[in-house]
């Protein structure tokens, strides 16, 4: 570059001054300039900040409605549901019948049953030994033929006695005394028969015999053993070997039932069911539990012992009610409660009183009518009062 101009050489003195002064105009020149940017950037910096906080004013309603949780809700409408109960219970024989020992007892001699054994009305199921009791009866037996023996003496001297009083030889008071005599003898006669009857009675007594057709389900006595009327149940017998479970249910459940309803009956631990029906209903209330007992008829089978435990599910008719998910239902100290969104998108709390629980979802028994809408889960992140998008779950 050549920087040797005219305007800057040393020899140019005379031009100098004037330099000066054209150099002061441009430095004033330039401090307009850029006064004037400054200024046009303050401008555009104001515009800016004032234009901009008119948009964030403008879109503050849309930010807090997007800010707000969406929500996924349903409307339960009213359904048809089949109302159905749960209960759990002891499986016993229907008709639990204990065979003890009727008479005066003594050593039993044999045992002729066993547990699982079924046996007929009057089939003997054991024997006590009765020697002394026979050779009593042959006592007796004994007596009846004298007291015959009499009888049939007083008889033939009352017949004689007749035949001759008509001679004279034997007086009427002798004939009467004979007819006596007879009639004595006669006498007699029955009660050693009675007797005779009482012992064969007692001895037959000894067999210890099943009152009805049934099932053996216990034995409580062995060969050898002394029993008597005091000793309780020798045997267990469940008559026709029906069996029923002992379902325990509240007291309001308990008022909607009747005879007849049909139940499902699963023993704990087994995977089979059987069919049932409710054939009695108690009619009193534990006080302490304020529960009762339906007692639930089950046919026979060997899965089925008593003493057992099962869960029955009572087929109760139907009932029309809102059906929820379980997700939509939330307990809390206070008691079951649902969330609904209102008409201004705000959340509120509601109790409700549930009914049955199905594989469908849970009956709504009081507090809703179908029509509102629902916060389907996740319920317990949102407050009452709060604020949400709501959207319409997809129809299943």
């Amino acid at each position: 570059m050549n920087f040797e101009s005219a305007k800057w050489r040393r020899p140019s003195l005379e031009g100098e001054v004037l330099d000066e002064l054209t150099l002061e105009r441009r430095r004033k020149r330039r401090l307009i300039i850029i006064a004037a940017l400054v200024g046009l950037v303050i401008a555009i910096a104001a515009f800016f900040f004032f234009s901009g906080g008119s948009d964030e004013k403008a879109e503050a309603p849309a930010k807090g409605a997007a800010a707000a949780p969406s929500v996924t809700v349903v409307v339960p409408g009213r359904q048809q549901v089949a109302r159905t109960m749960t209960a759990t219970g002891t499986i016993a024989a229907r008709r639990d019948m204990p065979v003890g020992v009727a008479g005066e007892g003594g050593m039993v001699a044999r045992v002729l049953v066993e547990p699982g054994q079924w046996v007929g009305a009057g089939q003997t199921l054991a024997v006590i030994e009765r020697s002394v009791q026979s050779q009593e009866a042959q006592q007796l037996a004994a007596s009846v033929d004298v007291a015959r023996a009499d009888a049939r003496l007083a008889q033939q001297e009352l017949e004689r006695a007749q035949a001759l009083v008509s001679r004279g030889f034997v007086s009427k008071a002798d004939v009467e005394r004979r007819v006596a005599t007879r009639d004595a003898a006669n006498a007699r006669v029955r009660v050693a028969q009675a007797q005779l009857g009482a012992s064969r009675a007692r001895i037959g007594r000894l067999d210890i015999r099943a009152p009805a057709a049934g099932l053996v389900l216990d034995r409580n006595v062995e060969p050898g053993q002394v029993v008597s009327g005091g000793s309780g149940a020798l045997f267990r017998i469940a008559q026709g070997g029906q069996m029923e479970l002992l379902a325990r249910l509240p007291q309001t459940d308990l008022a909607t039932l009747s005879v007849g309803v049909p139940v499902t009956v699963t023993p704990v631990g087994s995977q089979q069911s059987y069919a049932g029906s409710i054939w009695q209903i108690s009619p009193i209330i534990d006080p302490q539990t304020r529960q009762g007992e339906a007692r639930v008829a089950i046919p026979y089978n060997k899965e089925l012992r008593p003493g057992g435990f099962a869960a029955a599910e009572i087929r109760a008719g139907a009932t029309v009610a809102p059906l929820l998910p379980e997700s939509a239902v939330l307990t809390d100290d206070t008691g079951t409660y649902v969330l609904i969104v209102t008409a201004k998108d705000t959340v509120q709390r509601r109790a409700i009183r549930i009914g049955t629980v199905t594989d469908k979802g849970v009956v709504v028994a009081e507090g809703l009518n179908g029509s509102e809408r629902v916060v389907e889960s996740a319920g317990a992140f949102l407050n009452p009062g709060e604020r949400v998008r709501p959207k319409r779950a997809a129809s299943r």
